[in-house]
Order: structure tokens, then C-alpha cells, then sequence
């Protein structure tokens, strides 16, 4: 539990174990094994175990989450062949499964051969899947849970129980300088107790390159909480344990092209929706003549550790507009955290924010960060913003405001970063006039839409073809409300209490998921996209926007979200 107090002005935080079993329970996932729970769901019986080969491996399709304790519908596939552009990430799945038990098993594999060019084995990665709980979309499905692949676990050894099954994720990322060429290498299954199994990699890598991630154009907004990463690890809130736990997290949100950082400048802008709420980064002092200081250790040191990971485009700052306009600061005359609760454009609200936008203004040009800096809000009505925006006008004239909700003509050129709510859509003549203005305009997906969706029950290939719908629509990018807001037991349980599983964050402790690999999919794919319709090639534009605009809702109730990038990447990788 994270307690601040402030002292001399200065915000310091306290974290206070709340029980030592937490603390081995923590001490259990991080040091690389844990036990998944136990599913409840039927599954295969002795009948269908007993008519399977001891021991086989395949490949198999990403589109499928494979039951744990089910046969896999998969032929006996021992060659695959996949398109790679030079700098681009792309995902295989290979399945285990098993009548007896595997001890220690273990995957290897190859350097990627073409003539004298090669893909090092570096370049290739392998998770072994592991599984987590979930429930549904809908009161009903939530009562309905079970066990579904997901975690990407980062161990190098793994027992395989009797008649189970046990997926590998594989994801090569092919070199931005290598050859065009097509590319062989094997993977390689084995163990302490049963013999190497062998399967073929073929990598055809095109003659196109796509940059790295920090210059996709893409405007990814996965919103983060480093409070929940502290709580998960039982380390102190901002020490340098709690920084050393954070960056693998932050890294792998880097290398998907991420472009905001999420920094919080009141206590609970969205109340405790999550596992974990989020505090101030910046405290608020009220002094004993009236005046008021502040304090940006938190926040500066949060800022700087992003840009050490990458993530530098932008800087969003919640909120002026919290869901419970409940605002917190240290009183020096009473030597007590107070709060004053004031609607906004009202006295109150007006001293309590102007004073702090003024100096928050200073503060970011001596470090160099007020052009990437935004006020943010989410959600919010149109008389609140009026308000909100008035305010930040009239003291900052220059700040950039950003808005999670409704396009509100009215306040529209006064938001820099407008994200719509997915089956809303700018007009063309709207998003081209913000484009000319280099203002954001993005969509979000949350937890009202059963589809598309990268809840842990959502099919695997909704989360890629997200990417692929912000291109069919004209929007710069795609953001979601919680990155990695953890459950109490996210590695083992993704339901959370208020959301449907899953929703809450997209990736684990320490750990990638297939969801986030498969997000990463369809933003590599945006920018493919785009790339390709910079060339000004008539037919090749016109195949690509015959795809693009069946990337609807509609079709992919019809189509399903596989089929849909199935065809659309056969254009994409000629």
C-alpha cells in the first residue's frame, strides 16, 4: 500500500507491505515458475488422449488460442513458410502436446540461412505460452470462466504435464540491412526425458523495409501505471527497484512504436477503477501566506526514465477534469492533506488550477518538454471542457490539450490530440483541416465493445486488426486506457471485478502477451500501408482501398477478423 505524506513541502512517499504472503507470492512469479490455475471447463478424456501419438509437435495457426487439456485441431505441420519485410516482426505458433509427462523441456533455434546472408539466432525469439483465467463479454459470460493461452513466459525450461497441450511462440525480427532472399533455419523442441523434435522455418524477407519503431508514424497511446508494477513486486513507489522493475515492461511498450507517456497531476483522475489507483506525480503545497509551490521530483523522474526507454513523442498530463473533482494538496497551516472540491469555471477551481498551470508551464520550458507536454481529459462533457479550456487559455495560452470522448465541434480546433470512440469517425473535411493543423486524431476501444477487442478472450487476430481499421478509417493511431493496470493476480487471473477479463492491461509482468504481439502485427501493417500508398501506384492503391474499406464492424462480425488480414497481407507482401 503506497502512502504520501508531505513534509517541508516536499511530497515523500511510504510503502507498506500488507502481508507477507503477498510477498512470497511475488517472490513465486518473478523468480520464473508458477502454477496456473486450475480449469473447470470439460475437455478431452481418456478416448481421444489415448488414440494421439506419445509425444508431437507441429506448427500451428496465431489465430488460435489452443485449449490446455484439448487435442489440438491441427494437421501434423512440419514446414512453415511466412513474407517478412526487412525490419518488420513476424509471429509463428508451434504446439506441443503430450500422453506422458516432459521433463525439462526446452526450445532452440537456428541462424536463418540464405546463401551467405543470414538471420541470427538472436533475431529469434521463443515464449513458451502459458495460461490464464478469463471470463466473457456480458454479465452472464463473466460467471463463465476459464483458462485461455496468452502469457508469453520468459522461462527457458518447462515441465509438460500428461495429456496437455503446450504452445511456443516464436517471433523473428528480421534485420532492417539483410538481403531480400528467402531464409531456412529449425526449431528445436527437447528434453531431459523424450527426443529432440525438429520443425522448418522459411522466412521469404521482401524487398521493402520498414523503420524502426520510433519512427512509425502510428500514434500509439497505451496508457501506463507504474503504481501497479510497485505493488506487484513489493518494491518501494519511485526507488530504484521499483525503476529496475518497470523498464523490461516499458521496453517492450517502446518497441511497439508507443509515442506517449502517461503522467497523473491529480490523486485519482479516474477514482479506483483499477487494482491500483493512481496518485499524484506532482505535489501541490499551499502555504501558510496563501501562496503556492509544487513539487516535480515524481514527475521528472518519471518523464526522464520513459525517454531512458524510448518513449519521448509526448507527454499526456491527467487531469484538470478527474472523474470526482476531488482535488488534494498539502495545507502548511494545518500541516494536513486537504482536498477542495470545486465544479469547474467556479473561484475555487480557477485558484486551484490556474496557479498550478502557470508554474507547471515554467517548470516544463526549463526542461525542455512544454511543446511535447498536453493537458489531458477523458471523457469529459462539453460544458466542463468549456471550462477547463478557458482556464488553460487564459494562463497558458500555448499549452496542447488533448480529449478521450466526443468530437465537440464547438471546442474542436482547441484539441490537439482528439481520440474518438471506436464506431465514431471524423467527417473528411474534419480530419483534414485538423491534419493541415497538425493535430492527432485517433480511436480507442475499450470496454464496451465486444468486437474488435484484446480482452483475453478475444480472438487473437481482433487485436491486429485494429491497426489495419485506423488506416481504413483515417485515423493517425490507436489508444487504450490501460496498458498494463494489473489485476491482483495477473499472471494466473486476468477477470477483474468491474471490466471483462483482460481489460484492464495487455501485457504481464515482465512479461509480452500474444495479444500485444498481434497489436504490434497491425500497426506494422498501418505503416506498410502507408508506406505503399506514398508510391502513388494507382492499381496497387486502388487493391489496398478495395481491402481497407471492408474494415468495418459489419464485416467483421461476417468475415472474422483472420480471414480479413489474411487478404489484405497478400497485397501487402507481393
Amino acid at each position: 500500500m503506497v502512502r504520501y505524506m508531505y513534509k517541508n513541502g516536499i511530497t515523500v512517499c511510504f510503502f507498506i507491505c500488507l502481508c507477507c504472503h503477498a510477498i512470497a507470492q511475488t517472490e513465486k512469479f518473478t523468480s520464473g515458475k508458477y502454477e496456473e490455475l486450475t480449469d473447470t471447463k470439460p475437455h478431452d478424456g481418456d478416448e481421444k488422449w489415448s488414440q494421439q501419438p506419445k509425444t508431437q509437435l507441429s506448427w500451428g495457426s496465431i489465430d488460435v488460442r489452443y485449449a490446455k487439456r484439448n487435442v489440438p485441431e491441427t494437421g501434423k505441420s512440419s514446414r512453415l513458410s511466412l513474407k517478412a519485410w526487412k525490419g518488420e516482426r513476424v509471429n509463428a505458433q508451434a504446439v506441443l502436446w503430450t500422453k506422458t509427462d516432459l521433463s525439462q523441456a526446452t526450445v532452440s533455434v537456428s541462424s536463418l540461412v540464405c546463401g551467405t546472408s543470414v538471420i541470427p539466432a538472436e533475431s529469434v525469439k521463443t515464449n513458451f505460452v502459458r495460461y490464464v483465467m478469463t471470463d466473457g463479454f456480458g454479465s452472464k459470460a463473466k460467471l463463465d470462466s476459464s483458462l485461455v493461452a496468452d502469457v508469453l513466459d520468459t522461462v527457458k525450461f518447462i515441465d509438460v504435464k500428461a495429456r496437455t497441450v503446450q504452445p511456443v511462440w516464436v517471433n523473428v525480427w528480421t534485420p532492417s540491412d539483410i538481403k531480400a532472399g528467402k531464409y531456412s533455419g529449425k526449431l528445436t523442441v527437447s528434453g531431459k526425458n523424450f527426443a529432440p523434435m525438429t520443425l522448418n522455418l522459411e522466412i521469404e524477407v521482401i524487398n521493402r523495409t520498414l523503420p524502426p519503431p520510433k519512427d512509425w508514424s502510428f500514434h500509439l497511446d497505451l496508457w501506463q501505471n507504474p503504481y501497479s508494477v510497485a505493488r506487484y513486486n513489493q518494491v518501494p513507489l519511485w526507488s530504484d527497484a521499483h525503476f529496475d522493475a518497470m523498464r523490461p515492461v516499458m521496453k517492450i511498450l517502446a518497441n511497439a512504436g508507443q509515442k506517449v507517456i502517461t503522467t497523473t497531476i491529480v490523486r485519482k483522475p479516474w477514482n479506483g477503477q483499477t487494482e491500483d489507483h493512481f496518485d499524484a506525480m506532482i505535489g501541490k503545497i499551499k502555504k501558510i501566506d496563501g501562496s503556492w509551490s509544487y513539487d516535480y521530483t515524481v514527475f521528472d523522474r518519471w518523464v526522464e526514465f520513459m525517454y531512458s526507454v524510448g518513449i519521448d513523442r509526448q507527454i499526456n498530463c491527467y487531469t484538470l477534469l478527474p472523474w470526482a473533482l476531488n482535488f488534494d494538496y498539502y495545507d502548511q497551516a494545518t500541516g494536513q492533506i486537504l482536498y477542495t472540491k470545486a465544479e469547474p469555471g467556479s473561484v475555487p477551481y480557477n485558484e486551484y488550477w490556474g496557479n498550478f498551470i502557470a508554474d507547471f508551464a515554467k517548470h516544463l520550458r526549463q526542461k525542455g518538454w512544454f511543446e511535447k507536454t498536453v493537458i489531458a481529459m477523458d471523457e469529459r462533457s462539453l460544458e466542463t471542457m468549456r471550462e477547463a479550456i478557458r482556464l488553460i487559455k487564459s494562463t497558458e495560452p500555448d499549452f496542447k490539450i488533448s480529449l478521450a470522448g466526443n468530437y465537440f465541434s464547438e471546442i474542436g480546433k482547441d484539441i490537439y490530440d482528439l481520440c474518438l470512440a471506436f464506431g465514431r469517425e471524423f467527417t473528411a473535411d474534419v480530419k483534414a483541416s485538423r491534419q493541415n493543423a497538425g493535430q492527432k486524431s485517433t480511436v480507442y476501444t475499450c470496454c464496451v465493445e465486444a468486437l474488435p477487442n484484446t480482452f483475453t478472450f478475444s480472438p487473437p487476430a481482433e487485436a491486429a486488426w485494429i491497426g489495419l481499421h485506423a488506416m481504413a478509417k483515417n485515423y493517425d493511431g490507436y489508444l487504450r486506457w490501460a496498458y498494463n493496470s494489473w489485476t491482483a493476480d495477473p499472471l494466473r487471473d486476468s477477470r477483474f471485478r468491474t471490466w471483462p477479463a483482460g481489460d484492464c492491461y495487455l501485457v504481464y509482468p515482465g512479461r509480452s502477451s500474444i495479444r500485444m504481439e498481434r497489436l504490434v502485427e497491425g500497426i506494422q501493417d498501418y505503416e506498410k500501408c502507408r508506406i505503399l500508398k506514398n508510391e502513388n501506384n494507382q492499381k496497387q492503391n486502388a487493391r489496398l482501398n478495395l481491402l481497407l474499406n471492408q474494415f468495418t464492424a459489419d464485416e467483421l462480425a461476417k468475415q472474422g477478423a483472420g480471414k480479413m488480414i489474411e487478404n489484405i497481407r497478400k497485397v501487402l507482401n507481393e
